[in-house]
């Protein structure tokens, strides 16, 4: 996975890339349709999986995103055109599933390796040879 962004930066990106598929995730915590919909705007109505910081039942999550979209698109296609574009929301209980099944099949210092680069990213964090650690 490519980090394109930083999550929680309100830069406007797109938060990550998979590779090789070329899937597009975004992180967020609100379920402002508008939101998601600028972001399925700005990938040009690619499909992107959303990462909802909730534990929210997905279904749920899905249904107060077109819900309210309607209320604000009167035409029904304009918000299908839209909803057909979140190829699959992740909430927190999934997000956790899915740690788990990693570890059992052995992936957890790989998962903590990346974590720790994706921060040193994120924090500006450079370690250079020879020298002590220092912020960017």
């Amino acid at each position: 996975m490519y980090k394109t962004g930083r999550t929680n930066a309100n830069d406007g990106g797109i938060d990550f890339v998979m590779k090789p598929l070329g899937r597009f995730f975004q992180v967020t915590e609100t379920l402002d349709f508008k939101k998601y919909f600028l972001d399925i705007d700005k990938i040009q109505k690619f499909p992107v999986t959303f990462v909802i910081k909730s534990d929210v039942d997905t279904e749920a999550l899905l249904k107060k995103i077109r819900e309210n979209a309607s209320k604000t698109y009167s035409i029904k296609a304009i918000v299908d055109k839209y909803m057909d574009c979140i190829e699959e929301v992740i909430n927190i209980p999934i997000l956790s599933k899915r740690f788990q099944e990693a570890v059992k099949f052995g992936y957890l210092n790989n998962i903590l390796d990346e974590v720790v680069t994706q921060s040193k990213v994120e924090f500006n964090y450079e370690e250079e040879e020879g020298e002590n650690p220092r912020w960017a």
